[in-house]
């Protein structure tokens, strides 16, 4: 390492137990530095990690999020501090030029750490979220290995966890400035460790005599965002003893089309530096015309130009560089006069928030760039455009607001508090806060500086269901204070640049249930947390504030995340006890209700909706039935929702979006990255132009997101029976649907009919009258009142054929497919209805005659006319000897689908195959009517 620039230490890291090292600090970077042998009590660390992510690597316990292997595992309250306290070891080279500097910088440690480096040492602060450097250049070796040994303490007040459990134990954990999750909650389990360790970002970093530290990128909009400035202002510090004339350079860069960029901005100016010196530089506003907008998921692209500053010395040359991806956007906020929850803009547009809750990726904090990757996609897939970063959970990662930038997901960052831990759990405690009220607010400042540049950041929240202590809210509402422009932007003069505030650019809100959200005063009033009839989301008595920032249910994986997460005592699905009044209890396994499941029944309120489609008869019929109830449960949320945009509501944050451990309960996609059924009702409802049938009042509706007026468009509703009779199909022409609006198109009357059935399919389906292209599709399964599912249960005999083609891409390890499913049954009606509609039942029956006798790719053979219901995909690993053979994470356009006769679909499939793997994946199409399922590509 000579060359200027930040280099990881994120390998070759050892670890061992403080109790068990002899040696001290200096000793082990400087004469006895630690090896791996059978004898050392030395191991292979996961760095960046917690000493539980290290200790599971070494096999030195069992998977804590397996079983009740949590329970095998010692607890810090009955260990100590002193036993998950760890030496972590490593070495490395940097070889550095004259005048050049040359620093070590940890990213967040928890929650102390002494650091030895070539036998000197430095104590680290306390604090979770806080960065650390420290300037090595005069104690390198310049030629030879230079060892780095760190010793990291827990939390100083780990706390018990009560034989109850509880929301964050005993809240001890609440005194530290650390995630508070880690006692334990009602969603996980307890952290044993509390995550101690060197839990983010190690590297060495290469400079010049002048650094940058922490610029400040501001952008303002003027002329309707035709002309648009860029501000930035950041600090330089001088390390030499001599006075330093600098060109300051910035240069703003656009890429174009097939990795072509232009330069849109360079700009230099010449700042001179006293010599040991820090000084803050604001630059002269940047001037664009008319650049991309960045926009969130569902409003547009996400535009991002890449801002590079550069600093060069005189008679040296570039000190120092920092790069940034920036998207130009402007964000509002304001509490809407309309429905008293809370309104936000993006670029003056109004967006109607859909989105839900976050703790974290990983509860042992194995934090990645691809796990975030995965994770927010996934998010962008459901068409979700808000994720909440929960005040008991972490300040997230750069790596996770990046992901949020390029795939178009807000964020709502909460800092470390919450109702539960500080002032108003059970038992009340902490109700002053942490003790350090200072070591509060220089985390929550530092926190602010790492990730204000990110477009995706939307807005800071003090705590969850709580505020912070006063002094320290009235802190955060100084430090965080809007910027003129951002107050009233027709102001022509301001007192200062807006990039020299510490934010300026958006809102501080005091806490998750205040100032616009949920009743806005802070008393308890988000929720519910449980299995809902799905009509009464649409019902004006469901919820009566503006914007809920929690409203949860149920969550249960499929069959084979259960059989891969726990022992076959696991597996057992739970009992259903009958009461006199005629409302059914679950009483799940022990395992379950480690995990926390929440079951699919709330005596005295909800019937169990498992038992809507029959008593399951194993573990993979109840995981099965689960899905349809997670798909129509979640979908129905987010319908009822989007029922009521800008009459009644402004937004809805979900809780919670997926679990950071193997849980049961509020998760589209589970800890192993599969999703479930809930992720594509969601991904339907939440779709930017949707149609719908509400629930409560049976009318069709169509919810347009956009900017755009929809016209020329039609919708055709079509019920099919369970014996492939299409007995009711209607269109709705002269559909049209203004920007941002709810239309109702006309009342669904199927159920009124002669002689309905009392279970049916109907297919809702948007489309431009022009091409009959489908903007929107939607597929319920429905009962009459009184009814319930169990006709299903012999509809899944029916054996309906269905030909599967399938075209496939394969890029170094990733697999791109494309399978079109066609349903080629008849339906026995279908003549009659086709001679008397002109939508998209006719050009259905039309076109069957052409693919019917087609004999290319796969075909179901079956006789049986009707719908192919809840068909899903799954990719597996045919070499694999374990029992999960999937292979994860999979991304799907779409997946739990049903197809009506004569109709099909294509879908997009797209996941990267195992390292070494050999043969080529398996794709499974399973589905009610295929229980065995069979393989469609592979």
């Amino acid at each position: 390492m000579g060359e200027m620039g930040k280099t990881l230490l994120d390998s070759g890291w050892l670890a061992a137990r403080s109790t068990e090292v002899n040696e001290d600090g200096k000793q082990l970077t400087t004469t006895n530095p630690p090896s791996l042998s059978s004898e050392s009590k030395w191991m292979e660390a996961v760095v960046p990690g917690t000493v539980l992510g290290t200790l599971l690597k070494n096999k030195a316990i069992p998977d804590p999020f397996y079983g009740l292997e949590n329970e095998t595992i010692t607890d810090i309250a009955d260990s100590g501090r002193d036993y998950y306290t760890f030496w972590f070891f490593t070495k490395f080279q940097c070889k550095r030029l004259l005048n050049q500097y040359v620093h070590l910088n940890f990213r967040a440690i928890n929650y102390s750490a002494e650091v030895y480096v070539n036998g000197h040492k430095t104590v680290l602060p306390k604090g979770m979220f806080r960065r650390h450097t420290l300037d090595v250049t005069d104690i390198l070796y310049p030629d030879n290995n230079n060892l780095l040994a760190v010793i990291v303490h827990p939390p100083d007040h780990p706390g018990t966890i009560p034989p109850q459990g509880g929301q964050g134990g005993d809240h001890e954990i609440g005194k530290d400035v650390a995630a508070q999750y880690v006692e334990g909650w009602d969603w996980i389990c307890p952290i044993r460790d509390r995550n101690t360790g060197i839990w983010d970002e190690v590297s060495i970093s290469v400079t010049g005599p002048v650094r940058i530290i922490d610029p400040h990128l501001v952008s303002t909009f003027f002329d309707n965002y035709k002309r648009v400035y860029l501000h930035v202002t950041t600090e330089l510090e001088n390390k030499s003893t001599w006075k330093a004339d600098c060109s300051v350079t910035i240069q703003i860069t656009a890429e174009l089309e097939n990795g072509v960029c232009l330069v849109e901005i360079l700009h230099t100016e010449n700042v001179i530096i006293p010599a040991r010196g820090h000084l803050q530089h604001t630059f002269k506003p940047m001037f664009l015309y008319k650049p991309e907008l960045w926009w969130p998921n569902g409003m547009g692209k996400q535009n991002l130009y890449e801002v590079l500053i550069t600093v060069a010395v005189k008679e040296f040359g570039e000190s120092d560089s920092w790069m940034q991806p920036f998207g130009f956007r402007k964000i509002e906020s304001v509490i809407d006069s309309v429905t008293g929850g809370r309104l936000f803009k993006i670029n003056g547009e109004p967006i109607f928030i859909r989105g839900g809750n976050w703790i974290l990726s990983d509860g042992l904090l194995r934090l990645s760039k691809e796990r975030y990757r995965t994770d927010i996609k996934f998010h962008a897939d459901m068409n979700m455009n808000m994720i909440r970063c929960w005040g008991g959970g972490l300040a997230e990662r750069p790596e996770f607001y990046h992901f949020c930038d390029i795939y178009g997901l807000l964020v709502w960052q909460e800092f470390w508090i919450t109702g539960d831990v500080d002032g108003r759990g059970v038992p009340v405690s902490n109700p002053n806060g942490p003790l350090d009220h200072d070591l509060f607010l220089l985390c929550a400042r530092d926190t602010v500086k790492l990730l204000r540049n990110h477009p995706s950041l939307a807005l800071w929240v003090g705590g969850n269901e709580q505020v912070p202590p006063k002094d320290i809210n009235e802190a955060l509402k100084e430090d965080l204070r809007l910027h003129p422009y951002f107050e009233t932007p027709s102001l022509p003069d301001w007192d200062s640049d807006p990039s020299v505030y510490l934010d300026g650019t958006r809102v501080y809100v005091q806490g998750s249930m205040w100032d616009g959200f949920a009743d806005g005063k802070g008393n308890f009033s988000d929720g519910p947390y449980e299995i809902q009839y799905p009509e009464d989301f649409f019902k004006d008595t469901f919820y009566k504030f503006g914007f809920n920032p929690e409203v949860g249910s149920v969550g249960m994986p499929v069959a084979d995340t259960i059989r891969a997460t726990m022992p076959r005592e696991g597996w057992e699905i739970p009992l259903f006890k009958k009461g006199l009044d005629g409302f059914v209890e679950e009483v799940p396994n022990r395992m379950w209700d480690y995990h926390k499941y929440i079951p699919y029944s709330k005596p005295g309120k909800v019937h169990d909706q498992i038992l809507m489609y029959g008593a399951p008869v194993n573990l993979d019929d109840f995981c099965l039935k689960a899905q349809m109830v997670n798909y129509i449960q979640y979908r129905a949320l987010l319908e009822g929702w989007s029922s009521r945009m800008w009459t009644k509501y402004t937004g809805v944050l979900i809780w919670k979006n997926q679990n950071p451990w193997t849980g049961l309960r509020g998760q589209f996609y589970d800890h192993l990255l599969d999703q479930t059924a809930s992720f594509y009702g969601c991904r339907s409802a939440a779709e930017p132009v949707h149609v719908q049938l509400n629930l409560a009042s049976n009318f069709v509706e169509v919810v347009n997101t956009t900017a755009k007026e929809l016209s020329d468009v039609e919708i055709e509703a079509s019920v099919w029976d369970l014996d492939g009779n299409c007995p009711y199909s209607k269109v709705f022409s002269k559909v049209s649907a203004p920007p941002k609006k709810v239309v109702q198109i006309s009342e669904f009357t199927y159920p009124r009919s002669e002689n309905p059935k009392p279970v049916y399919f109907l297919l809702l389906k948007l489309y431009h009258v022009s091409d009959k292209t489908v903007i929107s599709r939607n597929f319920y399964w429905l009962h009459l009142p009184g009814k319930d599912y169990t006709l299903l249960e012999p509809y899944r005999k029916k054996q309906i054929p269905l030909k599967i083609t399938c075209d496939s891409v394969l890029v170094g390890p990733k697999f791109e497919l494309e399978i079109t499913v066609h349903n080629t049954s008849r339906a026995n009606a279908l003549q009659d209805v086709a001679k008397r509609d002109t939508g998209l039942l006719h050009k259905l029956f039309s076109r069957y005659g052409v693919t019917a006798d087609s004999n290319r790719g796969l075909k179901v053979v079956g006789s049986d006319p009707g719908v192919a219901f809840f068909l899903r995909f799954s990719v597996h690993n045919p070499e694999t000897e374990k029992q999960d053979t999937r292979i994860l994470p999979v991304h799907y356009s779409d997946n739990y689908f049903s197809l009506v006769p004569g109709e099909s679909m294509s879908f997009k499939i797209s996941f990267a195959a195992p390292i070494g793997m050999k043969k080529s994946p398996r794709v499974m199409l399973r589905g009610w009517n295929y229980p065995d399922g069979f393989t469609v590509f592979g």
